[in-house]
C-alpha cells in the first residue's frame, strides 16, 4: 500500500515537473509548398480571366477598370493594348470588346 502511494506521488511530481520544462517544438512545414527562393510564374492558362468591372468617363478622360485595376487608352492589359474606351465598352488591339452588361438578346430564352 505504501509502495502504491509512493509511486503515485512520484508520478505526480514527474508530471508537474515535466509540465514546467520548456518544450522546443517546431511547426511542421507543408511539404507541398515550394522551397525557399522558388519562383512561381503563371502560365497563360493560369492568368486570371479578364473582367471589366467598370468604365469611368470624365470630360475627355476615360478609364477602364479590369480585375480591379485602372487602365487608360494606350495601356496594356495582360499584354494587349487598349485602343478605345467609351460608355459602350472597351476595345482591345486583338479585337476583343468588353461591355459591362450582356445584351438582352444574349440572355433571352435561357
Amino acid at each position: 500500500m505504501l509502495l502504491t502511494k509512493v509511486t503515485a506521488f512520484a508520478l505526480l511530481i514527474l508530471t508537474l515537473v515535466g509540465n514546467c520544462l520548456p518544450v522546443n517544438a517546431q511547426p511542421l512545414r507543408d511539404p507541398t509548398r515550394p522551397g525557399v527562393g522558388a519562383v512561381v510564374e503563371k502560365s497563360p492558362q493560369q492568368q486570371q480571366k479578364l473582367k471589366l468591372n467598370s468604365v469611368l468617363l470624365s470630360g475627355s478622360s476615360a478609364t477602364a477598370v479590369f480585375n480591379n485595376q485602372l487602365f487608360t487608352v494606350g495601356d496594356k492589359v495582360q499584354g494587349v493594348k487598349i485602343v478605345r474606351i467609351n460608355n459602350n465598352g472597351v476595345w482591345l488591339a486583338d479585337g476583343r470588346q468588353f461591355t459591362l452588361y450582356q445584351a438582352v438578346t444574349e440572355t433571352k430564352g435561357q
